[in-house]
């Protein structure tokens, strides 16, 4: 998710994987594994940052939320069945967003969690 999520804003804006690793110093074989999502995310706050900026990435956006979302996300395990709904995974950046900005009520989180029972 996180590496599909910077391939596509690194490929919008014609920067190869060659020139993105070098302005980032980043080693090209390693970096395509994090794009294919075979290697975890960065979880360095000034890296996510450099790499935000590669891409014009604002920080405090909506899409700097989720692309640091995103690398969080891609560094830790989640259940199996919950990795691979694509349809769930990609909702967790916006439940994110949405715990942060408005604490849900205990019973907003009970039908949200209904809902996605529903979904699955």
């Amino acid at each position: 998710m996180f590496g599909e999520f910077i391939k596509e804003r690194r490929i919008a804006r014609a920067i190869t994987l060659r020139k993105f690793c070098q302005e980032l110093d980043l080693d090209a074989s390693n970096w395509s594994k994090v794009e294919r999502g075979l290697l975890s995310p960065p979880q360095d706050e000034e890296k996510l940052r450099r790499i935000a900026d590669l891409i014009d990435i604002k920080q405090g956006s909506d899409e700097w939320q989720t692309m640091k979302d995103l690398s969080c996300i891609g560094a830790q395990m989640l259940p199996e069945d919950i990795a691979s709904d694509r349809r769930i995974v990609n909702a967790l950046p916006l439940f994110f967003r949405t715990v942060r900005s408005d604490k849900p009520t205990a019973e907003e989180l009970d039908r949200l969690i209904e809902l996605i029972k529903k979904e699955a």
